[in-house]
């Protein structure tokens, strides 16, 4: 995979996580209003997100599992850091929205 090729790849990671952040932090707002069915469905959706982006990310990985060379610039270091990142503020939610509950 060439460098073109995963930034596209990293493209691709960054805005199915970005999407997923977006809900995310909807999500948050909802569950601060009370609203726990829709912060519920914003959560699913984000993570309906974040599935495509991890089917993304395995692109790569399975390149590399095949041997075959994969060039990784700053724009695919980013969007793993993009994703990482989200997937903690998902992680963190659950945690909140199990205070705002109380």
């Amino acid at each position: 995979m060439n460098r073109e090729e995963a930034a596209m790849v990293g493209f691709e990671v960054v805005a199915f996580a970005g999407e997923a952040r977006s809900k995310l932090m909807e999500a948050l707002s909802e569950a601060e209003k009370g609203n726990f069915a829709d912060a519920d469905r914003l959560v699913e959706e984000a993570n309906t997100s974040l599935i495509e982006a991890h089917k993304s990310q395995t692109q790569m990985l399975a390149a590399e599992a095949r041997g075959e060379s994969v060039e990784v610039g700053f724009i695919m270091v980013h969007a793993q850091d993009h994703l990482m990142t989200t997937m903690l503020l998902k992680d963190t939610i659950k945690h909140l929205f199990n205070i705002y509950k109380k």
